[in-house]
């Protein structure tokens, strides 16, 4: 694969080469894998940054509508909109429906749009294995805002917020107890909460939960990253396409005023480092995975399950005797 005729397109904007990369990213081959890293390394200095955007949301909730309604309001206002769509996987199959251009089938006509479903295999986190490398390189190829669609609200999904700059998370109105049923770890970390379907009947109940939200949201503990108001609730209609623009301003001022204070340079900082450390985790576990240590890791969990050892015994047995760990 020629990697500088690859770097040379998606930089053009090239959105062929752009699927090709992501494609090599998401690759499970050794070979691949090496390209993938030569690829990411030579675009590092770019000097491109988009707005990257997580967005969360209960089964139903409509995340896929309101994608499509405000990436078409971006596009209209001469904005590149690239959506990172994660799919659950199948825990016996393992295959995944990557259905979101089927659902967004307006965004995925315009020419400033580009839509990327992925398989989430068994990542947790909502988040493909991949996700982060493949918001690199929507930035390479000159998006101004890239948003992420994770695979849905669990206390996992946490994760995304470690890629975006902006994390918003979707509600939907008259959801009975769900303000208990939301877990108080993603409520935390959201910087918007953003409850849909406001119109018709449902647009009364939707300000309501709203107002809900809004006084939760009063009770957490404020962070030093947010301006006064911050984080807050509102209102939208992906359907009508109401309060879409609101929410924009609002995502953009957080923004400017966390690059004016120094907050958002500090965090791309930090998820560099925290993702620095997943990557050495996830290859000390590929090891695992791998002759000699299969095979060691075998004998020692059939040890495991006749009881002659227990299993922390075991576990630090292995480590400081192949991976010379303490």
């Amino acid at each position: 694969m020629d990697i500088d005729d690859l770097r040379t397109r998606i930089l053009a904007g090239e959105r062929r080469a752009l699927a090709r990369a992501i494609t090599l990213v998401e690759s499970g081959r050794a070979d691949h894998r090496a390209d993938a890293l030569r690829l990411l390394e030579s675009l590092k200095g770019h000097g491109r940054e988009a707005l990257r955007v997580g967005l969360s949301g209960t089964p139903g909730v409509g995340k896929s509508t309101f994608i499509e309604a405000f990436g078409l309001m971006l596009t209209a206002q001469g904005l590149k909109v690239a959506v990172l769509a994660v799919d659950p996987s199948s825990a016996r199959s393992g295959g995944s429906i990557l259905g979101d251009k089927t659902r967004m089938e307006r965004l995925s006509r315009d020419k400033g749009a580009f839509i990327r479903p992925s398989p989430s295999q068994s990542q947790l986190g909502g988040v493909a294995r991949r996700t982060r490398e493949a918001i690199d390189l929507c930035e390479a190829a000159g998006f101004d805002v890239v948003l992420i669609e994770t695979v849905g609200v669990g206390q996992s999904e946490t994760m995304v917020a470690e890629m975006s700059d902006l994390f918003l998370l979707l509600l939907a109105p008259a959801g009975g107890d769900e303000l208990q049923g939301v877990k108080r770890g993603i409520m935390e970390m959201a910087d918007i909460l953003l409850v849909n379907k406001a119109d018709g009947e449902l647009k009364r109940q939707a300000i309501r939960t709203c107002a809900d939200y809004a006084g939760a949201l009063r009770l957490l503990r404020k962070r030093p990253q947010d301006p006064e108001g911050f984080p807050k609730a509102l209102p939208v209609s992906a359907l009508e396409e109401e309060g879409l623009q609101k929410a924009w301003d609002e995502m953009t001022a957080l923004a400017d005023w966390r690059r004016a204070e120094g907050h958002f340079a500090a965090r791309r900082a930090a998820q560099a480092r925290f993702w620095f450390e997943a990557e050495v985790r996830d290859r000390l576990l590929a090891r695992l995975a791998r002759e000699p240590l299969k095979g060691a890791m075998k004998t020692m969990a059939g040890q495991v399950e006749n009881g002659e050892i227990s299993p922390s015994a075991a576990a630090e047995e292995l480590l400081r005797t192949h991976l010379m760990l303490e």
